[in-house]
């Protein structure tokens, strides 16, 4: 008696394919029209492989500012932690007068696809170094921070509870990496609700005198272009994050790539870009950048469904 395997005679690239199509990922929020992908099989295999490693060998690495936080709000830009001080509880007139000029002049060169990293490196060190000498003249005092987050528009990405809440859940660290100002990066989580124990900040941190009042920033200057350094050097000492080879890596900035580079003997890195401003003109470098780019999207869903995927399928439960 002769049996027929029809898998022989399938040729072989139908045979990858039909296999591709028994093994892909089903994400359905990976088919929304704000998503683009360069690999799309890459990015499938990636979280594949992430969701078999299971939640015990996964990290998740993210900016802040307009990552975390929504860019805009019913057309109007919703304020970093930087644009959060400008209260008048806090600064005077002339201090936000000269912080929006520093805006005007450094911000376009920050998303200028035309200048490369090093040209800008030392133009973002300047920014950031001339907002702290403006800050610390103003000699903020630290019991009206809450008080300033409270009254300002801070708004955190939509589906940042489910977020922020399963990383909690599944005990996946969670280190938020952010150019910004960390004092006040805490207290927008934490008057969200979801400063849970899994979250660990690098930051800009403010130093307060024995009154609360402030006279200088803590440590290296962190600013778009340096997180690399800050990787390498305080990431990498960071306990809970060892024996976790696989990062989901979330940044709005090209600059944000290299947040992942203090991960010692990674696997497996995935990673999803925010594109909020200047669309066709960054289009390209982000595309060719990150593994996922979300194009004017100011929700969490994408993160938020990969995670679900990884979580509530893998073996480490």
């Amino acid at each position: 008696m002769v049996y027929h395997i029809p898998w022989i005679h399938t040729p072989v690239r139908t045979v990858l394919a039909i296999w591709h199509q028994l093994t892909k990922t089903e994400i359905p929020e990976l088919a929304k029209c704000s998503v683009l992908m360069r690999e799309r099989s890459r990015v499938e295999e990636t979280i594949h492989a992430m969701q078999r490693a299971g939640v015990g060998n996964l990290q998740v690495i993210s900016d802040f500012d307009m990552t975390l936080t929504r860019f805009a709000h019913n057309g109007k830009r919703v304020p970093t932690t930087h644009n959060i001080l400008d209260n008048r509880l806090l600064i005077n007139k002339d201090c936000t007068k000269k912080m929006r000029e520093l805006l005007n002049t450094y911000y376009p060169i920050e998303i200028d696809p035309g200048r490369t990293a090093e040209e800008k490196l030392p133009l973002m060190v300047e920014w950031w170094t001339k907002v702290h000498e403006l800050l610390i003249q103003q000699r903020i005092r630290k019991d009206l921070l809450a008080q300033a987050v409270k009254e300002s528009n801070a708004m955190l990405r939509d589906g940042y509870k489910v977020f922020f809440d399963r990383l909690a859940e599944e005990q996946v660290p969670l280190l938020i990496f952010s150019a910004g100002v960390g004092d006040v990066l805490e207290e927008v989580i934490q008057q969200n609700h979801v400063f849970h124990p899994n979250v660990q900040i690098i930051s800009n941190y403010m130093d307060f005198d024995h009154t609360g009042v402030l006279q200088a920033f803590k440590g290296q200057l962190i600013h778009t272009f340096n997180k690399r350094e800050g990787a390498l050097s305080r990431a990498a000492g960071l306990r809970e994050l060892q024996g976790r080879p696989n990062v989901l890596l979330l940044g709005d900035s090209l600059g944000d790539l290299t947040m992942a580079d203090g991960v010692s003997e990674h696997q497996n890195v995935l990673t999803i870009g925010f594109l909020n401003d200047q669309v066709e003109e960054r289009k390209d470098s982000y595309i060719n950048s990150f593994d996922i780019v979300l194009v004017k999207d100011e929700t969490l869903d994408v993160p938020n469904a990969i995670l679900r995927h990884i979580t509530s399928c893998g073996d480490d439960k």
